[in-house]
């Protein structure tokens, strides 16, 4: 297995030495925070993500299957969430994209018990949207 980007092995050593809940849920906020606006033209229906209880949008930037990514929610948790999974996934190829188990990930994390299973599914449908539109 390929070692983890960069943003990912820095996310995992944060919320490693997170020492519950509360502080892994600060660490959300921040890494949300961390996430570049989109602008109102890139928040449309065709970025916006399908199955996610809150809206969520997917950017793509490069070429066609590049696998950059930017995202954006309505929703404040879900967007470190977002944050931590494109720290995990931004730069992988595609061929690796499709194995990534997200549930090892945020289990990594320390956050897998705190997933509702709305945001669970909700973050099974980003990546979907990112392996169809990769």
């Amino acid at each position: 297995m390929n070692p983890l980007p960069d943003a990912a092995q820095t996310a995992l050593e944060q919320f490693s030495q997170a020492a519950g809940w509360e502080q892994r849920a600060r660490l959300l906020l921040e890494w949300g925070q961390r996430l570049a606006p989109l602008s109102d033209a890139e928040r449309c229906t065709a970025n916006q993500v399908q199955g996610c209880s809150s809206q969520v949008w997917l950017v793509a930037d490069g070429p066609a299957g590049a696998s950059q990514w930017r995202a954006d929610s309505d929703a404040r948790l879900l967007r470190g969430l977002l944050a931590v999974l494109l720290a995990r996934i931004n730069t992988l190829p595609v061929s690796e994209l499709a194995q990534l188990d997200i549930a090892d990930w945020f289990n990594q994390l320390g956050l897998q018990r705190q997933l509702t299973p709305s945001r669970s599914n909700g973050l099974h449908a980003v990546l979907q949207h990112i392996l169809k539109h990769a």
